[in-house]
C-alpha cells in the first residue's frame, strides 16, 4: 500500500494512493497508524491526486538515523574511506522541511558549500531491541520512503566532530511524501536510488551496491538501542549534488516515490 498524508479543503488527511486517486482513512495521524500495527479500512470517495497537497508523513519522527558513506561512489566524491561498520548519525526533527518545499541555505559565514543527497529510507514498524537475524529485521520494518539529506561540507571538512552541526541546520532533511509498505517491494536490493539536480540525473546506484544493506542496518542499530515505530533510517546516497540558490534537487526511486525541493 502507498500511504500519503495530505491537505485537502484546509483539512489534513491520511490515505492510500490508488489508480483512481487517494482514498482517505478515518484517521489523519499516520504515525499513530504505524504504532497501532494495522491500517484501517479506507473510507470515502477517491480524491484526485492533483487536488491534494502532500505534506510530511508525520511532523516529529521518534528518531532520524542517517548512514554516511554507504556507497563507494559517495566516499570517492568526498575523498573519504568507507567505515567497516555503518557510519550512522542522527538528525533533529527541527531540520525538516515540507515535501516540494524550500531548502533555505545558511548564511555564507556559516556554510557556503552544501550538498543534497537523495536516499532510500526505512520506516520502522514496531518496538524492537537486540535483533539477531535479518528475518527479525524484516519483521520490524513497516515500509520505505524517499529522503533528501543535506550536508554543510565545508563545516564537516574542518573536523569530523562537527558532523552533527554540519547535518542539522534548518531545512537539511525531508522524507516522504509517500510511504510504501514493505509488502509492495518484491526485492529492496533491486531499487535504484537517483538524485536529480536541476532536472538532470546527478547520481544513481542500486541498493544491492550498498556496503551495509537495509536489513543489516536495522539489525545493527537495534543492538545499540531500542527502535520505535516511525523511526527513520535513511540508508545513504551514491553521490550528493552541490547546490546553490535557484537550483532544484529531487530524490527519485521507482516503486517508492519522488521528493523534490527548490533552493534559495
Amino acid at each position: 500500500m502507498k500511504l500519503l498524508r495530505f491537505q485537502h479543503n484546509n483539512q489534513i488527511h491520511v490515505g492510500a494512493i490508488t489508480p483512481e486517486g487517494v482514498i482517505p482513512f478515518p484517521s489523519n495521524d499516520l504515525l499513530a497508524l504505524i504504532e497501532a500495527g494495522a491500517l484501517p479500512v479506507q473510507a470515502g470517495a477517491p480524491i484526485p491526486l492533483a487536488d491534494v497537497t502532500p505534506i510530511l508523513p508525520y511532523d516529529i519522527p521518534p528518531k532520524i538515523w542517517c548512514i554516511g558513506l554507504n556507497y563507494h561512489s559517495h566516499a570517492l566524491d568526498i575523498n573519504a574511506v568507507q567505515p567497516e561498520q555503518p557510519g550512522s548519525f542522527m538528525k533533529p526533527a527541527s531540520c525538516m522541511f515540507a515535501p516540494e518545499g524550500e531548502i533555505i541555505l545558511p548564511p555564507p559565514a556559516v556554510s557556503d558549500d552544501v550538498d543534497a543527497e537523495g536516499e532510500l529510507a526505512i520506516i520502522i514498524g514496531k518496538k524492537v531491541k537486540g535483533l539477531t537475524s535479518l528475518d527479525e529485521a524484516q519483521d520490524a520494518i513497516f515500509g520505505y520512503t524517499t529522503t533528501l539529506d543535506l550536508t554543510a561540507l565545508d563545516v564537516l571538512s574542518k573536523n569530523p566532530r562537527y558532523l552533527t552541526r554540519a547535518k542539522s541546520m534548518d531545512t537539511f532533511f525531508c522524507f516522504g511524501p509517500v510511504i510504501v509498505t514493505k509488502d509492495e517491494i518484491a526485492n529492496v536490493d533491486d531499487l535504484e536510488v537517483i538524485t536529480e539536480h536541476n532536472g538532470a540525473i546527478w547520481s544513481r546506484d542500486y541498493v544491492r551496491n550498498m556496503k551495509h544493506q537495509p536489513l543489516e542496518l536495522v539489525r545493527f542499530h537495534s543492538q545499540a538501542m531500542t527502535l520505535y515505530p516511525g523511526d527513520i533510517i535513511s540508508t545513504g546516497c551514491p553521490k550528493g549534488a552541490r547546490i546553490k540558490s535557484g537550483d532544484t534537487v529531487r530524490a527519485r526511486i521507482e516503486g517508492i516515490g519522488t521528493l523534490g525541493a527548490s533552493v534559495r
